[in-house]
């Protein structure tokens, strides 16, 4: 298994202090490739960005850290309401019921090109009810909190008191101290034959052989942890960034040169009213799902980002949270 190691590996924890929450990871400061060229084109080109150090959540948030908030707040979240028909002009008043997207397998082959032959928008799906009424987070406890919207994450992240991170931040401590490697471990998927985080296993969406010894989300810490100690950052869910979705090319500093804490979006272009074919603001997330898989998604890497609408959540994506240094 090829491995290039960062300088970053070297600065040791003793410089950050005492951790401001259980379960956080510091992460140093330092500069890196953010980015690839060889695999999907919103991905590149590849640039250097500066981050400043700052502290991370080991794990994803889980069901049993949001129930807590969820007892202390009353927070009822997006996928629990009824849609303002105002922001919908013209949806069907079915589809303003209180609902969330499931992926439902197929029981045969389907073409590919065509999402909606597994993503189904399930009323009664949220955060408790992962795949819909009759489901539940039962035994779940330590997965991470799926069904949840980038304004979920606000709220949740005011009442503990922690920040959602930057794309870069994200980048940054998913890699795990390594630099230009595939993966978040090395440059092999199965390094060994060994199954280093949950992705898709099978021909992508009828049939999942389950190698990893798993259907859907698993527990938060199922799999090795990363360079920095942090679990979960490739696979499992998806996890929101704070960064507004933009394409790398359109970043207005050139490859040569560094970006310093870049802020992704800043002109908020992903909503900006003179693009027609943006509705709805979008958010950058990081890291892949249970979903990912060779056949169809190759974004089980620190480099993958796809562009999440702010008011859409699904079976497959949470988030973590920072505390700036």
């Amino acid at each position: 298994m090829k491995v290039t190691t960062s300088p970053l590996q070297k600065i040791t924890k003793s410089s950050a202090g005492r951790p401001p929450f259980k379960d956080m990871v510091w992460i140093p400061g330092g500069t890196f490739a953010m980015g690839s060229d060889n695999h999907y084109p919103e991905e590149a080109p590849v640039h250097k960005v500066k981050v400043n150090g700052f502290w991370i959540d080991r794990f994803p948030v889980t069901n049993a850290n949001f129930r807590k908030f969820v007892k202390e707040t009353g927070y009822i979240t997006f996928a629990e309401r009824p849609a303002n028909p105002e922001d919908y002009p013209g949806a069907k008043p079915e589809l303003l019921e209180p609902s969330s997207t499931v992926f439902v397998k197929p029981k045969q082959k389907v073409d590919k090109n065509n999402r909606y032959n597994w993503w189904i928008y399930i009323r009664g799906a949220n955060w408790r009810h992962p795949e819909g009424p009759g489901s539940s987070i039962k035994d779940r406890d330590k997965h991470p909190v799926v069904h949840i919207t980038y304004e979920d994450v606000e709220a949740y992240a005011r009442w503990i008191g922690k920040d959602i991170p930057t794309e870069a931040q994200w980048e940054l401590a998913a890699r795990g101290g390594l630099e230009g490697t595939e993966f978040a471990w090395g440059d092999e998927l199965h390094p060994g034959g060994r199954m280093m985080a949950n992705t898709w296993q099978g021909e992508f969406p009828h049939e999942n052989t389950r190698q990893d010894g798993y259907e859907r989300t698993s527990g938060v810490g199922s799999f090795p942890p990363n360079g920095y100690g942090l679990y979960d950052t490739i696979g499992n869910v998806w996890e929101w960034t704070s960064d507004w979705y933009q394409e790398h090319k359109e970043i207005k500093k050139p490859s040569c040169c560094t970006v310093d804490n870049p802020r992704g979006g800043e002109l908020e272009r992903s909503f900006d009213p003179s693009m027609p074919d943006i509705k709805i603001p979008r958010k950058v997330i990081k890291g892949g799902s249970f979903l990912c898989a060779p056949s169809y998604c190759r974004r089980y890497r620190p480099a993958a980002r796809m562009a999440q609408p702010i008011d859409t959540s699904t079976c497959h994506i949470g988030f973590r949270l920072l505390v700036r240094a």
